[in-house]
Protein backbone atom coordinates (compact mmCIF):
# COMPACT_ATOMS: atom_id res chain seq x y z
CA UNK A 1 0.00 0.00 0.00
CA UNK A 2 1.44 3.88 -0.99
CA UNK A 3 2.05 5.94 1.73
CA UNK A 4 -0.65 8.40 2.41
CA UNK A 5 1.99 11.39 1.71
CA UNK A 6 3.33 9.71 -1.94
CA UNK A 7 -0.63 11.04 -3.46
CA UNK A 8 -0.16 14.18 -1.89
CA UNK A 9 3.21 14.65 -3.73
CA UNK A 10 1.66 13.13 -6.64
CA UNK A 11 -1.16 15.39 -6.86
CA UNK A 12 1.62 18.64 -5.84
CA UNK A 13 3.59 17.86 -8.67
CA UNK A 14 0.17 17.93 -11.16
CA UNK A 15 1.29 20.12 -14.58
CA UNK A 16 4.39 21.05 -13.15
CA UNK A 17 8.24 20.28 -14.10
CA UNK A 18 8.99 17.05 -12.65
CA UNK A 19 5.34 15.50 -13.72
CA UNK A 20 5.99 16.53 -17.22
CA UNK A 21 9.48 15.06 -17.48
CA UNK A 22 8.07 11.73 -15.75
CA UNK A 23 9.72 12.42 -12.01
CA UNK A 24 8.40 9.47 -10.14
CA UNK A 25 8.54 9.33 -6.24
CA UNK A 26 9.22 5.73 -5.00
CA UNK A 27 9.96 6.04 -1.29
CA UNK A 28 11.05 8.30 1.76
CA UNK A 29 11.75 7.87 5.31
CA UNK A 30 13.44 9.99 8.49
CA UNK A 31 16.88 8.57 5.82
CA UNK A 32 15.93 10.00 2.76
CA UNK A 33 14.08 10.30 -0.45
CA UNK A 34 14.32 7.52 -3.41
CA UNK A 35 12.87 8.74 -6.86
CA UNK A 36 12.93 7.45 -10.88
CA UNK A 37 12.62 8.89 -13.88
CA UNK A 38 12.73 6.31 -17.35
CA UNK A 39 14.46 7.67 -20.08
CA UNK A 40 12.47 9.29 -22.74
CA UNK A 41 13.65 10.74 -26.11
CA UNK A 42 12.83 13.96 -24.91
CA UNK A 43 15.30 13.64 -21.70
CA UNK A 44 17.83 13.26 -24.22
CA UNK A 45 20.25 16.15 -25.60
CA UNK A 46 20.98 17.11 -29.03
CA UNK A 47 24.05 14.53 -29.21
CA UNK A 48 21.82 11.61 -28.15
CA UNK A 49 23.00 11.45 -24.57
CA UNK A 50 20.94 12.18 -21.41
CA UNK A 51 20.74 15.69 -21.51
CA UNK A 52 22.64 17.49 -17.76
CA UNK A 53 19.10 19.71 -16.97
CA UNK A 54 17.38 15.86 -16.91
CA UNK A 55 19.47 14.60 -14.22
CA UNK A 56 19.08 18.04 -12.45
CA UNK A 57 15.46 17.84 -12.20
CA UNK A 58 15.17 14.41 -10.94
CA UNK A 59 17.77 15.37 -8.31
CA UNK A 60 16.33 18.37 -7.71
CA UNK A 61 12.84 17.61 -7.26
CA UNK A 62 13.94 14.90 -4.67
CA UNK A 63 15.75 16.87 -2.63
CA UNK A 64 12.93 19.17 -2.73
CA UNK A 65 10.01 16.57 -1.75
CA UNK A 66 12.53 15.44 1.01
CA UNK A 67 12.88 19.08 2.24
CA UNK A 68 9.00 19.72 1.95
CA UNK A 69 9.19 16.55 4.69
CA UNK A 70 11.30 18.00 6.84
CA UNK A 71 10.30 21.81 7.02
CA UNK A 72 10.11 23.49 10.48
CA UNK A 73 6.83 23.75 12.12
CA UNK A 74 5.42 26.70 11.25
CA UNK A 75 7.28 27.27 7.84
CA UNK A 76 5.61 27.68 5.12
CA UNK A 77 7.98 26.99 1.93
CA UNK A 78 11.53 26.38 1.07
CA UNK A 79 13.47 27.16 -2.32
CA UNK A 80 16.70 26.16 -3.60
CA UNK A 81 19.27 29.11 -3.64
CA UNK A 82 22.74 27.00 -4.41
CA UNK A 83 23.16 23.66 -6.15
CA UNK A 84 26.51 21.70 -7.64
CA UNK A 85 25.81 18.53 -9.86
CA UNK A 86 29.63 16.68 -10.51
CA UNK A 87 28.67 14.71 -13.93
CA UNK A 88 30.61 11.42 -13.70
CA UNK A 89 28.85 9.19 -16.68
CA UNK A 90 25.82 9.17 -18.96
CA UNK A 91 23.05 7.09 -20.10
CA UNK A 92 20.79 6.63 -23.41
CA UNK A 93 17.96 4.98 -22.48
CA UNK A 94 16.64 2.84 -19.15
CA UNK A 95 15.69 4.00 -15.76
CA UNK A 96 17.36 6.87 -13.60
CA UNK A 97 17.45 6.24 -9.42
CA UNK A 98 17.97 8.94 -7.35
CA UNK A 99 18.43 8.66 -3.25
CA UNK A 100 18.23 12.03 -1.45
CA UNK A 101 20.10 12.37 2.17
CA UNK A 102 19.64 14.89 4.02
CA UNK A 103 23.02 16.93 5.64
CA UNK A 104 21.73 19.59 7.24
CA UNK A 105 18.29 20.42 8.49
CA UNK A 106 18.22 23.92 9.97
CA UNK A 107 15.39 26.48 10.55
CA UNK A 108 16.80 28.78 7.94
CA UNK A 109 18.31 26.38 5.76
CA UNK A 110 18.80 22.58 4.36
CA UNK A 111 21.39 20.86 3.12
CA UNK A 112 21.04 17.68 0.92
CA UNK A 113 23.00 15.21 -1.15
CA UNK A 114 21.45 13.25 -4.21
CA UNK A 115 23.32 10.25 -5.94
CA UNK A 116 21.91 9.33 -9.23
CA UNK A 117 22.37 6.31 -10.71
CA UNK A 118 21.84 4.25 -14.25
CA UNK A 119 22.05 1.04 -14.29
CA UNK A 120 23.81 0.45 -11.52
CA UNK A 121 26.47 2.68 -11.97
CA UNK A 122 26.74 6.60 -10.45
CA UNK A 123 26.15 8.98 -13.01
CA UNK A 124 26.00 11.82 -10.89
CA UNK A 125 26.39 13.82 -7.32
CA UNK A 126 24.53 16.37 -6.36
CA UNK A 127 24.49 18.74 -3.58
CA UNK A 128 21.92 21.84 -3.01
CA UNK A 129 21.33 24.12 0.27
CA UNK A 130 17.17 25.16 0.39
CA UNK A 131 16.42 27.93 2.39
CA UNK A 132 13.51 27.96 4.80
CA UNK A 133 10.76 30.42 3.75
CA UNK A 134 8.45 31.38 6.74
CA UNK A 135 5.49 33.69 6.50
CA UNK A 136 5.53 37.19 6.59
CA UNK A 137 4.29 39.03 9.58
Amino acid sequence: MAHPLSTVFKNHQAGTLPELLGFELQSFDDNGLHATLEIKPHHLAPNGYLHAASIVMLADTSCGFGCMLNLPEGAQSFTTIELKSNHLSTAREGKLECLAKPVHLGRTTQVWDATVSSAGKTIALFRCTQMVLWPKK
